[in-house]
């Protein structure tokens, strides 16, 4: 694995590692699971701390790109069938697009200290209180999907504004941090009681986790969103021209 870093750059030296490592990782020769280089020895190769090489693959671990065996090492984290749009919306956005009527059965705001894997994410420190969104939306006759949101705090949301407006449009207007992409993971898992609660389904049924990662122009994490959407209500369609 070919890694350059450029000591005198603006661009913190992690950065750099996660950049490289996410151009390197997609070479066919890592897409069957290839385990990455020992750490100790890359980081020396490199010249930088251990840490501020785990740092960086630990935020690709978040992303599902890598996986840690303990014991055994870092490894490429093997790819099914993964398709990509190339163009995403907001939710709001996606249901209007489909002609969608969106009701707001819940809404919740809270400031929480952001757990191990959100402070890599936004590459914060665990004493720093972040913005916790919870939504429960649907359809005038039920709803079907509880949206976690948690923000960077350097947009400077105040938790008074109004959420009923689309997401995206306050983040631009209101706090000029425009959402400009998005890396998304889509799975399936078991509701728990309390899912099975607010979707009004059964404990055990199906549900589709959509998560969702947002970016800044500039690269920067701006939102860090998991949806649990009843299955048999959401639909994810891709398009694609050869």
């Amino acid at each position: 694995m070919k890694i350059k870093l450029d000591h005198n750059s603006p661009i913190p030296l992690h950065i750099q590692i996660e950049e490289q490592i996410r151009i390197a990782i997609r070479a066919d020769e890592y897409q069957s699971g290839k385990k990455l280089p020992n750490e100790m020895d890359l980081s020396k190769q490199l010249g930088i701390s251990r840490s501020t090489l785990r740092q960086s693959l630990n935020k690709l671990m978040i992303e599902g790109l890598l996986v840690r065996k303990k014991g055994v090492g870092t490894f490429v984290k093997k790819t099914g069938i993964n398709s990509k749009a190339q163009n995403w919306q907001s939710f709001s956005q996606e249901m209007k697009t489909l002609g969608v009527t969106i009701k707001n059965y819940e809404l919740h705001i809270s400031w929480v200290y952001p757990d191990e894997q959100l402070c890599l994410f936004f590459d914060i420190a665990k004493n720093i209180k972040i913005l916790k969104l919870e939504r429960l939306r649907g359809k005038e006759e039920y709803p079907f999907v509880y949206f976690i949101s948690y923000f960077h705090p350097r947009i400077g949301l105040t938790g008074n504004e109004d959420f009923t407006r689309p997401l995206y449009d306050i983040l631009e207007s209101d706090y000029n941090s425009v959402a400009n992409f998005s890396k998304e993971e889509i799975s399936a898992i078991a509701a728990t009681p309390f899912l099975a609660e607010k979707l009004e389904i059964k404990s055990g049924e199906p549900v589709l986790k959509r998560m969702r990662f947002v970016y800044d122009p500039g690269t920067r994490p701006l939102e860090w969103n998991v949806g649990y959407y009843k299955a048999d209500s959401f639909i994810y369609t891709l398009e694609f021209e050869r």
